[in-house]
Parts: structure tokens; sequence; C-alpha cells
């Protein structure tokens, strides 16, 4: 995937596609979830990644040139009290720095909100990932605080700091 162009444009955000996951990702999806880079935010993939992991999340496939590219999951809180959506992605580290994972949480964040009602919107990187920081600044998600000790680290017994991120409809 490493000949991808970088986005510029708004018709090179149509190269772009999320759709439902088939049966026929999990292979592509196990291999970008098992890269060091992404590894280390996410861990290894489990055993039944990505069908069987977390039920109560949507996920969806991300396609860059009807190529897997990554993947993207949101969350829904449906009580009305407390109504809101919280996403995470992970992309192919052949594609990181091009603005798709941008593009990605964009749209996701059009869906969450335009068609299925949320006002507010949550994600959670750790506090030393300033790419997936300022990835998600560019959609207008802002810090609301650090959440101490919030992550078991994938490589030891430690723990990492997160940053609680919103944006509000």
């Amino acid at each position: 995937m490493t000949d991808v162009r970088p986005l510029g444009s708004a018709d090179d955000a149509s190269r772009i596609e999320l759709r439902a996951l088939v049966v026929s990702d999990a292979p592509e999806l196990r291999r970008i979830r098992a890269a060091p880079e992404v590894s280390r935010w996410w861990g290894p993939p489990e055993d039944d990644f990505p069908f069987g992991d977390e039920d109560e999340v949507t996920r969806l496939t991300i396609e860059v040139d009807d190529a897997v590219a990554g993947m993207v999951q949101f969350g829904e809180e449906v009580d009305p009290k407390y109504r809101h959506a919280s996403i995470d992605l992970f992309l192919d580290p052949a594609l990181h720095g091009r603005g798709i994972g941008t593009e990605v949480v964009r749209r996701v964040v059009r869906q969450l909100i335009d068609e299925r009602g949320h006002h507010r919107i949550a994600i959670d990187p750790a506090a030393d990932n300033a790419a997936a920081i300022r990835a998600y600044e560019k959609v207008g998600f802002g810090p609301v605080g650090v959440m101490r000790r919030y992550e078991r680290d994938v490589d030891g017994p430690g723990w990492h700091d997160g940053l609680l991120m919103e944006l509000l409809a």
C-alpha cells in the first residue's frame, strides 16, 4: 500500500470507503493490528478478532483504493440521560500521516451526529500518541482531561495515561 498518495482534496477523500466487516477482511485486519506501530496502542489481536472480541461495538472496515486499510469502531450509550458515542480506529502503518484517519473520524462523527442522533462523541487516545491526538483535533475534538494510569501497557506490567477528548455537536 505504499503507493497511496496523500489526501489533498475532496476528490482524494473519495478513495476512502467505510463498509461492514466481512469474513475475508479478517486476515488483513489481523496483519495490520499485529504491526508494531498498531499493536503498540491496541495490543496483539485476540484469537477471535475482529468478530468475537467486542460485541458491543459497531465495526467498519476502512478501504483505501479498494484495499483493506484498517478498522474503525464506535460504541453507543443509548440511555437518554447519558446518550453519547465513542470512536476508536487503526490504520495500516504504510498509510499513517496521509490524512486518512482524520477523514475516517470525520465521516464517523457525521454519521453518529446526523444519522444516529448523538450530541457528544468521545475518543481516548494514549496521552503520548501525538499523531492520533493531532488527527482528532483536526476533526474538532478537544481535550477534556488526562486519565492517569488509564490503560495497561501492551509490553509490560505498567500503566500509561489516556487523554479524554470530546466533540460536541
